[in-house]
């Protein structure tokens, strides 16, 4: 395949399959340098977590991708005739993930970003033919790679939905019961930390025991670490507005609002891991929260008229 460029860069000859001279106007050849440029940057982000990662198949899987990407970039470079950089803030920022929440997640985020180009691949197709098997390999066979990465945590994603379900589901509630009961910020804090800290360990020992019961690849041990640490964490979010301001009804505001970001992080989280939609899962776990927290408020404000409760 031959490159040659025509005024200053502006126009490009390429050889394309069969000898066959194709002429890139300057819009057409920008676009190919954007995607060279994304190739070369994948194609690093790839090989880097194929040198991090412990599992021999992952790094097989993770190499195999990483030569997809390189032979893409050289497919994109034979009409450009450029060699270019790839995006140092792009491969930091995926690497910085990968370590941080997981290869899976970090990888199908990155590609997951790149649906809107099949459009453009298809119009390409006329000018560049090998645009056609680049999207093929975008859309099958990295998929099928991807599908093969073996994550630990990814298996107890289970148990991690578990722990902030329940968290969330029973200490608004709680929270939102105990405020309108007792209307003091700090006995409401105190409260629900003592109450959020052994439901944690009362779900995390439930957990050890149903893993353990089931059978299977799961560790009853890591499955109910897992349950444990997630509630745990959800637990402090919630009630840390009540232990740091006097306003109870502001802490209980904050907590709601706590509950909500901590609901949406999760579910992008599972719906990038699992391919599962973002805003069903989102709405089904922020009704069930919510719903439960209103009919505690009920409770609690019956509670306090009808038994006496002042404070």
């Amino acid at each position: 395949m031959v490159v040659e460029v025509v005024e200053e860069g502006v126009e490009v000859a390429a050889a394309g399959e069969g000898g066959k001279m194709k002429t890139l106007d300057e819009k057409t050849r920008n676009l190919i340098l954007g995607f060279q440029k994304n190739e070369i940057s994948e194609h690093l982000i790839y090989k880097r977590l194929s040198l991090l990662e412990k599992k021999e198949n992952n790094r097989q899987t993770l190499a195999s991708i990483s030569a997809d990407e390189f032979r893409h970039y050289n497919v994109w470079k034979s009409y450009t005739g450029e060699e270019i950089e790839p995006d140092g803030l792009k491969v930091a920022w995926y690497l910085f993930l990968a370590r941080i929440l997981g290869i899976t997640f970090s990888i199908k985020l990155m590609e997951n970003g790149e649906k809107g180009a099949q459009a453009t691949y298809e119009n390409l197709i006329s000018i560049i033919p090998e645009a056609e098997k680049i999207e093929q390999d975008e859309n099958e066979h990295e998929k099928e790679l991807i599908g093969m990465i073996d994550e630990e945590r990814l298996k107890y994603i289970g148990s991690v939905v578990l722990g902030l379900n329940d968290a969330l589901v029973e200490l608004t509630g709680t929270l939102a019961g105990l405020t309108f009961a007792l209307q003091n910020a700090k006995i409401v804090g105190v409260a629900g930390l003592i109450t959020g800290i052994a439901a944690s360990l009362s779900m995390a020992a439930s957990e050890y025991l149903s893993t353990k019961t089931e059978g299977g690849e799961k560790n009853p041990l890591k499955a109910s670490i897992y349950t444990g640490i997630t509630y745990v964490l959800a637990v402090a979010v919630l009630i840390a507005p009540f232990l740091i301001l006097n306003n109870h009804f502001l802490s209980l505001f904050l907590a709601f609002l706590g509950s909500v970001v901590l609901i949406l992080l999760f579910t992008f989280y599972c719906s990038v891991v699992s391919e599962v939609s973002f805003r069903k899962r989102f709405t089904e776990m922020l009704v069930i929260s919510l719903g439960v927290a209103f009919l505690s408020f009920i409770i609690g404000l019956a509670a306090r008229q009808l038994l006496g409760v002042s404070i």
